[in-house]
């Protein structure tokens, strides 16, 4: 079966290509099928290689992003840059380029100019969203924030993504507000919105315009990886490319 991919519906300028493959189209089996793109979950490599072959081709790249090695920090990258792969953003200006983000439950979001001209992918898990990993991102970029738009990818949603006081208190320490992003259950936890908090931290920072979201990576077998709900899994690619 063809490469199948969603691709992001935000009003981004002519030419910018930008959404999120799916577990279909590869040559990975196994908890793997088929479309892994990841190289850090012992997949085979032979066959991670391919699948990043047919991700280019299929969705008309003309190479491969730098794959970032993604910590769940708040560490930005600039694409060309020759520092490290380890970070858990990157941003890119120059034309002809694409930068990606890996995920299997975190939820990955997309950032563009409304000139087209400067682009962004932020890998945002919970550790990264309550340290900083979109405010880091944001101040690493010369567009500013009224001027961006921004598409989130899927994600685990509210109903499957329980967590502990921990986690809750993490993010209501910086901002009381942010309580209303999750929702208690009968067993004395929490059910956490990551769409909500990572909107919260966007429109906080002036970034306005923000589209997607609604997905679920844990409910949606057929469709996506997940690391909640299958542990051992591979990894889809949220990618955006300016022309």
């Amino acid at each position: 079966m063809s490469l199948q991919w969603i691709r992001a519906e935000w009003p981004a300028p002519a030419g910018i290509m930008a959404g999120t493959t799916t577990r279909t189209g590869g040559v990975s089996d196994g908890v793997y099928a088929s479309m892994n793109l990841g190289a850090h979950v012992d997949d085979d490599p032979a066959r991670v290689a391919e699948n990043r072959r047919r991700f280019v081709a299929g969705c008309g790249l003309p190479a491969e992003p730098d794959w970032l090695t993604q910590v769940h920090g708040t560490a930005v990258r600039l694409q060309g840059d020759t520092a490290p792969l380890e970070a858990d953003a990157a941003i890119a200006r120059e034309p002809g380029t694409t930068v990606a983000v890996l995920t299997a439950d975190c939820l990955p979001i997309l950032l563009c100019a409304d000139s087209g001209e400067e682009i962004a992918a932020i890998h945002a898990g919970w550790r990264g969203l309550a340290t900083g990993i979109v405010d880091s991102t944001l101040a690493n970029m010369l567009t500013p924030p009224g001027r961006l738009l921004a598409w989130f990818g899927p994600a685990i949603s509210r109903s499957a993504f329980e967590v502990g006081d921990e986690v809750r208190a993490a993010f209501v320490a910086g901002d009381a507000g942010a309580e209303a992003c999750f929702q208690s259950n009968e067993r004395g936890r929490w059910q956490a919105d990551l769409y909500a908090l990572a909107r919260r931290h966007l429109e906080a920072a002036g970034v306005r315009a923000v589209q997607g979201g609604g997905l679920c990576t844990v409910g949606d077998t057929e469709r996506f990886f997940s690391y909640r709900r299958d542990g051992q899994c591979g990894r889809m690619a949220t990618f955006i490319h300016r022309p």
